[in-house]
């Protein structure tokens, strides 16, 4: 997908871009022609990115665990684009193992506010600002959830139960966005002008997964998943995927 210029004119907010899949999504995103915005808590691996991008990118601090920052990030982004910034892709996430017999309670919360409650409100800041777009645009949001959302694993109640969280209300956000739609004079409807999808991917070669020791042949580069990101923005905008899963061919257990 490289330089194909589809995404020209658009301004992408990226979470988690300091690293892993986020890194991938923003180059994705930039080849693409898109403007990005590199967010993260790691202001320093957001640099690091920012240098492997040809395109026009921005690095700026988001902790999306706190509300004040989500709404400043948002509202800058808006005054500084205005309609032109119409994509965020939520790919931020951690994972803290942790057994039932020892699980630790900040551990827990922390995951659950940065796969689940962040990404939600952080959508929302979006969407209250996107939905007064005039007819005829349509922003996108791109929610990237996990395999892990429809699976159980030992030692991961934390990050399974926050993945499975942010995929229920992904499709909480799906059907209200639905019955959001304008019944014009004719009988027909106009859609709310944003469309939310989610991409479900199983293990990639990133940071966060080698505490698994997971083999790199049993795991998908995150350029794979970051490539579907982007062909999720260029669908025509009478459709969308309010699901997609994808796995590495070698996936040992799959199907699930």
């Amino acid at each position: 997908m490289g330089g194909t210029e589809q995404l020209k004119g658009r301004v992408a907010l990226v979470t988690g871009a300091a690293s892993g899949l986020g890194r991938a999504t923003s180059i994705a995103l930039a080849e693409a022609g898109a403007r990005v915005v590199l967010a993260d808590v790691n202001d320093t691996g957001s640099g690091e990115t920012r240098a492997m991008i040809a395109g026009a990118a921005d690095v700026v601090h988001l902790d999306v665990t706190d509300d004040e920052s989500r709404r400043s990030v948002v509202a800058a982004l808006f005054d500084l684009h205005g309609d032109a910034f119409d994509i965020l892709v939520n790919v931020a996430g951690i994972d803290r193992p942790g057994y039932i017999t020892d699980i630790d309670l900040a551990d827990y919360r922390t995951v659950q506010a940065v796969n689940c409650e962040g990404p939600i409100f952080l959508t929302s800041e979006f969407l209250k600002r996107v939905q007064h777009l005039p007819e005829g645009r349509t922003a996108d949001v791109v929610h990237i959830v996990s395999l892990s959302a429809i699976t159980s694993g030992s030692g991961a109640i934390a990050y399974n139960g926050s993945k499975a969280g942010f995929r229920n209300a992904t499709a909480c956000i799906q059907r209200e966005l639905r019955e959001k739609a304008v019944r014009l004079p004719d009988g027909t409807e106009r859609p709310f002008p944003c469309r939310v999808q989610s991409v479900i991917p199983a293990a990639m070669d990133t940071p966060m997964m080698h505490q698994w020791q997971l083999p790199a042949h049993l795991m998908m580069p995150p350029s794979a998943v970051a490539e579907m990101v982007a062909t999720l923005l260029l669908l025509h905008p009478a459709c969308f995927v309010p699901e997609m899963q994808i796995v590495p061919r070698l996936e040992p257990n799959f199907p699930r």
